[in-house]
């Protein structure tokens, strides 16, 4: 058994193509599939993601689960031939979303962004360290770094407005380091 290229063991999130309507099907085979061949340590969350609707019928409102990105599952896993193998041949799956048949891993910012999968942003910058703000109503201020929240996420940031220096609290990817 071949690791991939890099080396890399880490495990990564990739997108699986699937016949439309199969999504669950496919998740079933997989974990299926997984338990049978302990494959654990390979393949490590099948997820087909979901979220909630509010469908009208009848004049009655009513909250139904409905498939974000139809006709794709999302796999966090160890790209390893036989891996790559095992979820290619299973039924319902037409392949990898990637270019030709490298699948690409999904990126940190993508997986948060798509609500997969809540990856800590690695804040780059200490207490004392000037920041532009770079989303938000603030965007384009500029301040400094009084106190950092790794465990919500955020930093305390002093930012000069209307001559006087106001606390405010950010997001770790509203910040840049200047």
């Amino acid at each position: 058994m071949s690791n991939n290229e890099n080396g890399n063991l880490e495990p990564k999130w990739y997108v699986i193509h699937t016949y439309s309507g199969y999504e669950n099907k496919v998740k079933a085979n997989l974990d299926k599939t997984i338990e049978n061949r302990n494959l654990q340590d390979l393949v490590f969350d099948v997820q087909v993601p979901m979220e909630d609707y509010i469908e009208v019928k009848n004049g009655k409102k009513r909250v139904v689960k409905r498939k974000i990105y139809p006709g794709y599952v999302l796999v966090k896993m160890i790209m390893t031939d036989e891996s790559w193998y095992i979820i290619r041949n299973t039924r319902g799956v037409t392949g990898f979303v990637g270019p030709g048949s490298k699948p690409i891993p999904l990126t940190d910012d993508e997986v948060r962004k798509m609500g997969v999968e809540d990856i800590p942003i690695k804040l780059d910058a200490e207490v004392g360290d000037n920041v532009r703000v770079i989303s938000g109503p603030l965007e384009n201020f500029i301040g400094v770094i009084e106190e950092i929240l790794p465990d919500k996420q955020k930093v305390r940031v002093l930012v000069s407005m209307f001559g006087r220096d106001t606390p405010v609290e950010l997001q770790f990817d509203q910040i840049q380091k200047i």
